[in-house]
């Protein structure tokens, strides 16, 4: 099997050209290639297949077999990946994904794609719609008890669930220990990813994420996009900020409450190899 390995600031993939390509059990593949010791070593593979209403479809697992719904910087590596291998023409591109067509915008110079804009889709507020258990509404500063303590989180699904807390200094945000209990809550029963976010001002952020089926890494691009939400929810930023996650930077913007979330970042190829 030929793959190509690619990242959007730090969060890596494996993708695959699934015009070409079939595995018989992604799943299984998804926990070998995955592995940084036995396999490639990656945050997720990723297959590009075609669709019958859209551009391109994708569909992505995480590093313990579990299929993800939607994944932003694995999007955007994909857009790239699609464009640059000619499996597309144009550089404005829809892609079919779990959680809804995604449209893509990618930027670059002669055949090469530096970054991509993602149109993310509106966010999803809904209790029942994050999914998580409990009363209808929006979950916006409430309480929830996990790794011995009560965190004030709020909750989006951007087609995947997340749930963002906001700390002092998340360099000290104890990612690893709270993070997967927090993944893992009863309140989740698709369980969730965790976003740790220390705001800076009005236009900027730092963000970690723990990430669903992964553990933490460098960067989440749902996460990014349902930070921002969670920033103007909560009245802590504007309606545009810079990202600083772990690996780099995502510029996010949320126009109008009625409107798309908006996500701006780089996608970067690695290297190809035969598995």
């Amino acid at each position: 099997m030929r793959f190509s390995k690619m990242h959007g600031i730090g969060n890596d993939f494996v993708i695959v050209n699934g015009f070409r390509e079939r595995p018989a059990q992604p799943a299984r593949l998804a926990r070998a290639v995955c592995d940084r010791h036995r396999g490639v070593g990656a945050d997720g593979l990723i297959l590009v297949l075609p669709s019958r209403t859209a551009d391109l479809r994708m569909r992505m697992w995480n590093p313990d077999g579990s299929e993800a719904e939607m994944c932003g910087n694995g999007i955007r590596c994909l857009g790239k990946y699609a464009v640059e291998r000619r499996l597309v023409r144009g550089r404005e591109l829809r892609v079919e994904t779990g959680a809804g067509p995604i449209g893509l915008s990618l930027r670059g110079r002669g055949g090469t794609v530096r970054t991509v804009r993602v149109d993310m889709g509106r966010p999803r507020l809904e209790r029942g719609a994050i999914p998580m258990r409990g009363a209808a509404g929006r979950v916006v500063g409430a309480a929830l008890a996990a790794a011995g303590r009560t965190w004030a989180i709020t909750a989006v699904s951007m087609g995947n669930p997340h749930c963002v807390i906001f700390v002092a200094d998340v360099a000290a945000a104890p990612v690893a220990t709270a993070g997967p209990e927090i993944e893992r809550h009863p309140a989740f029963p698709r369980r969730t990813n965790v976003e740790f976010v220390q705001v800076l001002g009005r236009g900027e952020v730092r963000q970690r994420t723990w990430e669903r089926g992964a553990g933490e890494t460098n960067a989440c691009g749902t996460g990014a996009c349902a930070t921002g939400v969670a920033c103007i929810l909560n009245g802590k930023t504007g309606r545009r900020i810079v990202n600083h996650l772990t690996g780099g930077d995502l510029v996010i913007e949320w126009p109008e409450e009625a409107g798309s979330v908006w996500m701006t970042g780089p996608a970067e190829h690695v290297f190809d190899g035969e598995w």
